[in-house]
């Protein structure tokens, strides 16, 4: 997948067809939009797209604050997971925010881009004040020659599937229902770093994550979890937290005990899977007190991965 992050490089694009969004948690929702464009695709011999922004406009204009299901980074890994040809990350810059939806149509996606097909969500808004929407590009479509879909929300049981949506069920830390809303689990990627070593002192090695800041988090606490790093998957438990027992600087973090592996993982990346909360963090009265609970948490761990896998 190529990534276009200047809009000075929208050039030599081959004719494609084009989805547009935030595509934040690239949600069930999400993947029918771009399912819908690589058919298109496919059946056209055009290229396929995602055009989306570097901060969400919401964001920009402090309408909500930053805090995402996915970075940026997150995002881009997933969508070329999803076998788009380009992602077109745009700046929004004020000439972007103040362009009419007329002239973001016919100079961005169809002079640079060369859209011929332009794929959407049935509440999808554009341009200026957010004037342009569905309605405006199927009448710029006939107007255009460009093919425009509109898709209608996909939905669980009554309620639409939207990034708002799965940010609930993740503030409740109810994992399982994140997992089915994304159509896979929630996950933080990032290095893995040096932590405070208790883990290993207690007999419990671990990795230890800081996330982005605005990467969103579930509540703290500590989860089954499972663990890609170098191609390989490891179960495990995960405290997402500050860690209220040990002493010093408290910053937020992940810090997972993988079963069944023994290495240096120092300087690697790792993406975090969160599929069950298991318990709130909890500040123990000693060390020892903590080592008791860990080594409940991992019993438990490994029991239920033996009930799934029989």
């Amino acid at each position: 997948m190529k990534y276009i992050t200047d809009l000075k490089a929208l050039k030599n694009i081959p004719p494609c067809v084009i989805t547009l969004g935030k595509f934040d948690g690239v949600h069930r929702g999400h993947q029918k939009l771009i399912r819908l464009v690589r058919e298109i695709g496919s059946e056209k011999g055009w290229k396929t797209a995602a055009f989306t922004f570097d901060v969400s406009p919401q964001v920009k204009m402090g309408m909500r604050r930053s805090q995402l299901l996915m970075t940026n980074e997150e995002r881009r890994t997933r969508l070329e997971a999803l076998g788009l040809d380009y992602l077109v990350e745009c700046p929004f810059t004020d000439d972007i925010k103040n362009m009419e939806p007329e002239d973001f149509v016919k100079k961005i996606l169809v002079e640079r881009m060369q859209a011929k097909a332009l794929v959407v969500g049935a509440d999808f808004h554009f341009g200026k004040k957010r004037r342009g929407d569905a309605d405006l590009l199927l009448k710029m479509g006939e107007e255009l020659d460009l093919v425009i879909r509109v898709v209608p929300k996909e939905q669980d049981g009554r309620r639409d599937i939207s990034s708002t949506y799965i940010r609930e069920e993740l503030a409740k830390g109810h994992m399982e229902k994140v997992t089915e809303l994304l159509g896979n689990p929630y996950s933080v990627k990032g290095e893995i770093v040096h932590g405070n070593h208790i883990g290993h002192t207690l007999g419990f090695p671990t990795i230890n994550q800081i996330p982005e800041a605005i990467k969103l988090l579930p509540p703290n606490g500590v989860y089954l979890s499972r663990t890609l790093v170098d191609g390989r998957e490891y179960d495990g438990i995960s405290n997402v937290g500050t860690k209220p027992t040990v002493q010093g600087e408290k910053i937020m973090g992940i810090e997972t005990h993988l079963l069944l592996f023994s290495g240096d993982l120092y300087g690697k990346e790792a993406r975090v899977q969160l599929l069950s909360f298991r318990r709130p963090e909890k500040k123990f009265d000693s060390l020892d007190d903590l080592k008791a609970q860990l080594e409940i948490d991992i019993r438990e761990a490994r029991e239920r991965l033996l009930t799934e896998i029989l």
